[in-house]
């Protein structure tokens, strides 16, 4: 449930990425508040989650063309850009997705008269930063800023939640591995929980104080890479060793999963987990959240006997018992 504020003036707003993870709730939190929510999608069975709600208007589109984006915002008064990749294909490329997108979407809206704008960013994007994609980030953070909009901008650590790909797909790794090799076993990450990353973005929307602002989101622990997968692993029942491997050895698989469907490690992953993923301060207080813990929410859906109560007790309810 959203927490923005009661009495909060109806927009029209245009959810580049609507139908992803994090998006499906924003939307669904917009809606909540009353506001009219456009969402692109190339197809709109990938949104059918979002088709039903009231105020919803799924169009099926390719927001990546410039005219197409320029079309679909008119009337808008609003605009929340979620476009990213976390890896690259041949066509869908940072500089495409990341850099090029931001540079149209904030020329769009200049041009249909869209005054706000929020951007969806990482912790660590930066020009100097040492992976391709956070450098894409960064360079999409200055487009943003450096335009005349009234801007927003979160830069989310790994966010966690029931339809994640981290926490999900190594559970799924340790029902088909004896063993979990890592690379950047050491890295450090900080988790945030998706509804309080939706809840943000959909309060910054009516909250003037977070125009021009930058904002870290980062969950209330600190994990290393190799002690996420073994509570995850726990959490699945399906303990298993959990091996670091040297930078080396970790660059030369990478180099090959890299090559193979689904890319379970890049170099580019690797060389944005050399800078530690914390946030530098507490939770952005003018949201009036208190982070979730990964530990309280995520055995809900990692955890087989969560799960098999929860059956169990949707059966009872609808009389199978």
């Amino acid at each position: 449930m959203s927490r923005v504020r009661e009495g909060t003036k109806p927009h029209t707003i245009l959810v580049a990425g609507g139908s992803g993870f994090v998006g499906r709730e924003i939307v669904a939190r917009l809606v909540d508040d009353g506001h009219r929510v456009i969402v692109p999608t190339r197809r709109r069975e990938a949104a059918r989650e979002l088709i039903l709600l009231p105020t919803v208007d799924v169009v099926e589109c390719d927001i990546t063309d410039a005219a197409t984006l320029a079309r679909m915002l008119r009337g808008a008064d609003t605009m929340i850009n979620l476009v990213g990749i976390l890896n690259e294909t041949a066509h869908n490329t940072y500089a495409r997705l990341h850099v090029a997108f931001a540079r149209d979407a904030v020329a769009a809206c200049r041009s249909a008269g869209v005054a706000r704008f929020l951007q969806m960013s990482a912790l660590n994007a930066a020009a100097d930063a040492p992976s391709n994609y956070l450098r894409s980030k960064g360079e999409a953070e200055a487009i943003v800023a450096g335009s005349a909009l009234e801007w927003t901008i979160f830069r989310p650590n790994v966010i966690f939640g029931r339809d994640d790909t981290l926490l999900n797909r190594f559970a799924a790794l340790g029902r088909w591995l004896p063993v979990i090799a890592l690379g950047g076993a050491a890295a450090e990450f900080q988790p945030v929980w998706v509804e309080d990353v939706a809840d943000c973005f959909v309060q910054a929307v009516a909250e003037d104080s977070t125009i021009a602002q930058r904002y870290e989101l980062c969950g209330p622990m600190r994990y290393t890479l190799r002690n996420l997968v073994k509570w995850t692993l726990a959490t699945a029942d399906t303990p298993r060793p959990v091996i670091g491997l040297p930078d080396a050895l970790a660059r030369l698989a990478a180099s090959v999963l890299e090559r193979l469907p689904g890319k379970l490690l890049t170099r580019d992953n690797l060389d944005s987990m050399r800078v530690p993923g914390v946030c530098r301060a507490a939770f952005p207080a003018v949201f009036d959240i208190e982070p979730s813990a990964l530990e309280t929410l995520a055995p809900a859906w990692l955890s087989p006997d969560l799960r098999k109560s929860r059956y169990d007790d949707y059966r009872a309810q609808v009389g199978r018992s």
